[in-house]
């Protein structure tokens, strides 16, 4: 495993030297061949090497166009050399390699740690967001490859996991707010996570929000359900069912966890939501919510807010 680890970083060395000398797809293994040779002598045996290269010379349009899809706001030219480079290798092994010998979790750790010694200062975490929304939202790894006896398990008969999730508002100086995260994928979507067994929702929602955000949350009241399939680590289809809550949260500052697919967290007046980009299935929600809001506060909030201190 060590060896691997340093053949990465040797992988890493010559899509580099490839992409920044402009080498065509008949050279990168005579690059590789010529920098294991210098910085890797005592490994005998680098075919896990030679596949990562030519895999990556090979896919790297499609590669290059998830990770557009997966990162709008930064085209694939304007992500720093090596960071792109390491996402096309993490990339091409959560996608391409056998997942008993290189599990989606060690693919992405492996990258990030490319990223912490050849990185710049917030490659990492870059790093981590990408590829860990690529795998969490998209297609994850291997769904080509899934036999047909899973693809076709009744709806019915697919697990369900269970979620729940929180349009949170606040009101100061007369303002409504609703908080929301912003994911790599250019959307802003809902405060969510995963119960554990046999956690009441509304116990659980709470707990979500402090571990995502930060902040304390009152439950006020139940918005509804999204249902949607995804598939887990295992490549196995899940019914991810969320629960959503309306939940009322001091104006305090908000503060993201650093995790996989999230790279924002912001307060925004409630007059000012209608031009952001959300996810189809969460505007009945927001909505929903929305209209609750300005039932309850009407179009003057700050006197409803004076009348309840």
């Amino acid at each position: 495993m060590a060896n691997r680890h340093l053949l990465r970083s040797i992988v890493l060395q010559t899509l580099f030297e490839c992409d920044f000398r402009d080498i065509n797809s008949a050279r990168p293994l005579d690059v590789l061949r010529c920098n294991i040779s210098e910085f890797a002598p005592e490994v005998n045996s680098y075919t896990f090497a030679e596949e990562i290269v030519e895999g990556v010379c090979e896919r790297k349009e499609d590669l290059d166009n998830i990770i557009s899809k997966a990162a709008p706001n930064w085209p694939i030219e304007r992500i720093a050399a090596v960071d792109r480079n390491i996402l096309r290798i993490g990339l091409f092994e959560l996608l391409f390699s056998d997942h008993d010998d290189v599990p989606p979790k060690v693919a992405i750790n492996e990258s990030i740690e490319l990223a912490k010694t050849f990185g710049g200062e917030t490659s990492s975490k870059f790093i981590n967001g990408v590829l860990g929304a690529i795998y969490k939202e998209l297609g994850e790894p291997g769904k080509d490859d899934v036999s047909k006896t899973k693809e076709d398990i009744p709806y019915e008969d697919i697990p369900v996991q269970r979620l729940a999730g929180a349009v949170i508002y606040s009101v100061s100086e007369g303002e409504i707010y609703l908080a929301f995260v912003h994911d790599v994928f250019g959307r802003w979507t809902l405060s969510k996570g995963r119960l554990e067994e046999g956690e009441d929702p509304e116990v659980g929602v709470v707990r979500v929000v402090i571990h995502e955000l930060g902040i304390e949350t009152e439950v006020e009241c139940v918005l509804g359900d999204n249902e949607y399939v995804a598939k887990n680590q295992e490549k196995e289809k899940v019914r991810k069912n969320v629960k959503y809550f309306l939940n009322k949260a001091k104006f305090e500052e908000l503060t993201l966890k650093d995790e996989g697919g999230l790279d924002d967290a912001k307060w925004f007046k409630l007059k000012d939501t209608i031009d952001l980009n959300f996810y189809d299935d969460i505007v009945p929600i927001i909505t929903k919510a929305v209209g609750i809001l300005l039932k309850k506060y009407g179009p003057d909030p700050k006197e409803k807010q004076d009348e309840g201190k």
